[in-house]
Order: C-alpha cells, then sequence, then structure tokens
C-alpha cells in the first residue's frame, strides 16, 4: 500500500484529502503545519507528499526546499495544494521542484488522478533499464503508460512505409521522434568510398531517431524501413516538452542515452580487435535480441548484406563464417534464413 503525507494548516480541507485518499486505498498521514510536515516526512518517508503553501512556522516552499536538500527525500513526487493560482507561484514551485498543482477548490477525480499519475511516475524513474535502444525505448513507453505524458496529443499519425523507403537523412533537422509500431528500420552511415555502416537497428516498441533531437542538430546517420514499417511520428516539441518539464525525468532518460552511447563505442572497440568469428557470433546475438523481444527462438528476417553492414566486413566473408556456424550447430539456414539454435555459446566465443 503506497503511503501519503497531507500537510495544510486548515483542518476541514485536511481531513478531507485524507479521506479522499485512505477511500482510494492509501496509507495517509496528516501534519498541521510545515514543520510537522518535515518531521513526520523525515521520520514515515513517504511515497508522496500532498502540501499546503500559505502555512504557519513552515510555508509550503519552505518544506519543499528542505525536502529537496535531503538525499533520502528528495525524489518524493510532491504536490502543492494551493488557493493561489497566479503565474509566478506556479513557476516558482516548479523551479523549486514541484512536480504538480492542484488548486482550491477541486474535484475528487482531479485530486486521485494526480496522486496516480505522479506514483506511477516515481515508480518508472525507479526502475532499472538496460542502457541500449531497446531500454531508451522501454522508459519512453513505461512513461506514457503512466499517463505523465498527458501533454501530448492522444493520437498521432501513424505512415507506412515501403521496404527501402527513408525514413530521415544525414544533414536534415529532425522533426518527429520515430516509435515503430510494426516492421523493421536500420539506421546507417554511408563512409566516403560509398559503403554502408549500420548504427543500430529497430524493430517493433523502439524508438528511433531521439539523440539529434536531444542534441538539437541535425542527423548525423540515415534511416530506412527493411521491410513495410509502420511508424508513429511524435512531433519534436511535444518530446522535447516531456523532457524539459521534468528534470527527473530528463536525468533518468539522458543517463540511459550516456551508457547507450558507451556500449556503442564498446561495439567499435569490439569490431576493431575482436577476430571475425567473434564479431560475426555477437552481432548475430545483438539482431536477435533486437529483433526477437519475445525471447522465443525465431528466424532472422534480415539480408546478408545488411548483417555485413551491421558487421564491418564483406559479405562474402560473413557467409563463409556463417557456414562455420552452420557446421558446428550454432545456428541453422532454412531457405536463407538464419535461426540461432545456441544463442549462449554464440555470445561467449573465445575467438
Amino acid at each position: 500500500m503506497k503511503s501519503i503525507l497531507v500537510i495544510d494548516d486548515n483542518p476541514d480541507i485536511r481531513d478531507n484529502t485524507a479521506e479522499i485518499l485512505e477511500l482510494a486505498g492509501y496509507s495517509v498521514a496528516t501534519a498541521a503545519n510545515g514543520k510537522q510536515g518535515v518531521e513526520l516526512a523525515i521520520r514515515e518517508k513517504p511515497d508522496l507528499i500532498v502540501c499546503d503553501i500559505m502555512m504557519p512556522e513552515l510555508d509550503g516552499y519552505g518544506v519543499l526546499h528542505m525536502l529537496r536538500k535531503n538525499p533520502e527525500l528528495q525524489f518524493i513526487p510532491f504536490i502543492f495544494l494551493t488557493a493561489k493560482t497566479e503565474r509566478s507561484d506556479f513557476r516558482k514551485g516548479m523551479e523549486m521542484g514541484a512536480d504538480d498543482y492542484i488548486t482550491k477548490p477541486f474535484e475528487d477525480i482531479e485530486l486521485l488522478n494526480a496522486v496516480e499519475i505522479r506514483l506511477k511516475k516515481a515508480g518508472v524513474l525507479e526502475n532499472q533499464y538496460a542502457h541500449t535502444g531497446q531500454g531508451i525505448s522501454q522508459f519512453l513507453k513505461d512513461l506514457k503508460s503512466t499517463g505523465f505524458m498527458t501533454s501530448l496529443a492522444d493520437q498521432y499519425d501513424i505512415n507506412t512505409y515501403s521496404k527501402k523507403q527513408v525514413i530521415y537523412q544525414e544533414g536534415k533537422r529532425p522533426r518527429y521522434l520515430y516509435f515503430v509500431v510494426k516492421g523493421k528500420v536500420k539506421a546507417f552511415k554511408v563512409h566516403e568510398d560509398g559503403k554502408e555502416y549500420i548504427t543500430d537497428l529497430f524493430s517493433e516498441g523502439d524508438f528511433a531517431g531521439y539523440q539529434a533531437l536531444l542534441e538539437d542538430r541535425n542527423y548525423d546517420d540515415n534511416a530506412v524501413a527493411l521491410e513495410q514499417t509502420d511508424l508513429l511520428q511524435i512531433p519534436r516539441e511535444d518530446f522535447l516538452q516531456m523532457l524539459y518539464n521534468d528534470i527527473q525525468v530528463a536525468t533518468k532518460f539522458i543517463h540511459i542515452i550516456t551508457q547507450n552511447v558507451k556500449e556503442k563505442e564498446q561495439r567499435l572497440l569490439n569490431l576493431a580487435y575482436s577476430s571475425l568469428r567473434k564479431r560475426v557470433a555477437r552481432a548475430l546475438v545483438d539482431i536477435h535480441q533486437k529483433f526477437n523481444k519475445s525471447g522465443q527462438v525465431q528466424q532472422l528476417n534480415i539480408s546478408r548484406e545488411d548483417i555485413a553492414q551491421y558487421i564491418g566486413t564483406a559479405t562474402e566473408s560473413l557467409i563463409r563464417t556463417l557456414s562455420d556456424f552452420k557446421s558446428e550447430k550454432l545456428i541453422e539456414i532454412n531457405e536463407g534464413k538464419i535461426r540461432i539454435v545456441n544463442p549462449d555459446k554464440l555470445n561467449t566465443l573465445l575467438y
């Protein structure tokens, strides 16, 4: 059961707020002023705090300031409950780290919705996400599922791209964050000699194109559909608004992005120094994980040329290595489709 601390010097409002929350299944503690509220928060460490602004001894701003300075309490969701509706008051509270405002008088459902959204968002921020494109995608999807991204439109355009159709191009300014509803996408760079190098692969449930949006720069790679693909396009302004409006969300997202960049650097090191067998094995495992999120053993629906571009080797060299893996019963090849039989062994090849 989630615990909530209500801080308000008005006994009627305090008791009414607590009753609404208790009826909704929350465990509720109350404090009659800011000083008591801080002491209770330190002792009880609630999951969320609802706090009035104008109070004796210590006002709501003071409560928020003291909590944000405490390492054990700084990330507790904090909702101001106030009759003050001037824009300067909203701005001051949000700049100090408040998560939301509810103005008096308020409807029961308004309070409960605000509490539920903030608790769900806090749960997402506590989760550990893989430092990969999939981890980033899952983080964004979890945020959307909480209802926190309500500033975004309820519905976006879903465009269908045919196989090999360009989604975005190097040097162009980003306009959207792309979400793969169905299909597969490859991001790649073109070397000066005309050869392609695949930088990332995306499939159903993945977000693409976020790095250029975050860094406010033109795309430094290209993206095309590997097969008929449905993409939901989230406007750039909506995506950035979601990040800018909440420092905790932005911090979490940037942390995952940073780790993802480190893993891409590690992949480049592996390409430079690992044997061809290890590079092919690692690539097959990576592609398997990116395209088969269910965990079931499935065929890899990707061409030999694209696998070679993902590894950074000649297609002929890849085919010879695949033939070796087939004879060693690490993979199966039926009608040109690759099926990984032993991903664990592929992942731990010594040479």
